[in-house]
């Protein structure tokens, strides 16, 4: 039952090419930074990846992004990384943008093992209708659209057909762990990490806290211990080491 790992290289190492990965975090709050440092160093490529955002130039999926390592994106919000539009415009990486509360039951989906369900979100739009640019060409054109999605009335309502998303590897970040993978978030940390655990077959987390099995009350746990496989246990500087996406100050009086 005890699921620590020694370190980030070994969480990652079986991690191949063309893997499919669930990452946790919200803009920069709450992404595994330690273990997608490791998997650039471990040198997988031709990743497929689901979250929130791709990080921002230099930090976070942003530097999987820049070394050419990701393939394609599923993604709510892209605005932050001029590196991804211009990946994204050149042809060079696939997105399937999508409503971010429909990701996240997606995900949520997944996890749960249903395979698709019903929703609102997009109805009307190339979200249900098709068309929408997912891989441009090299002149502009575009390669790869999103095909139309099966849609169904329900008390007189249009409601359009959404998959679950189930991914080979999952990684997210949690303030506090036990060695059973049992995983608590710390306030808005709370973000995508849960859904992406959920939607892994192998679910591997970092941990700023890593206690002993039993010190955590079971009513505080966000992860139940049985959707993880491997824990990192992060050092105090890993565990410090956060980045602000905008830094908002007031100006000296």
């Amino acid at each position: 039952m005890d699921k620590v790992v020694a370190s980030a290289a070994e969480a990652v190492a079986d991690i191949p090419s063309g893997a499919s990965l669930a990452v946790g975090g919200f803009g920069l709050c709450g992404i595994p930074s330690v273990l997608i440092q490791a998997l650039l160093e471990q040198g997988a490529g031709e990743l497929s990846v689901a979250s929130n955002n791709c990080g921002v130039d230099g930090w976070g999926l942003g530097v999987l992004l820049n070394a050419r390592r990701i393939a394609r994106m599923t993604s709510s919000y892209v605005g932050e990384n001029k590196e991804f539009e211009r990946q994204f415009l050149s042809g060079e990486l696939e997105v399937e943008l999508t409503p971010q509360g429909t990701l996240a039951e997606r995900l949520r989906a997944g996890g749960a093992g249903i395979p698709a369900f019903y929703t609102l979100a997009g109805v009307g739009t190339q979200v249900s209708e098709g068309g929408m640019p997912w891989r441009y060409g090299p002149d502009g054109s575009i390669a790869v659209a999103s095909p139309a999605k099966e849609t169904r009335e329900f008390d007189g309502r249009t409601y359009v057909l959404e998959r679950g998303i189930v991914t080979d590897f999952a990684l997210v970040r949690a303030s506090v762990g036990d060695r059973h993978g049992n995983l608590v978030y710390d306030a808005s940390t709370r973000n995508f990490n849960p859904l992406a655990a959920a939607a892994g077959r192998v679910t591997i987390a970092e941990v700023e806290q890593l206690v002993e099995p039993g010190e955590i009350p079971a009513q505080d746990v966000h992860t139940p211990g049985i959707f993880v496989q491997r824990v990192l246990a992060l050092t105090p500087e890993q565990a410090a080491d956060k980045r602000i996406e905008k830094r908002t100050v007031r100006k000296d009086s």
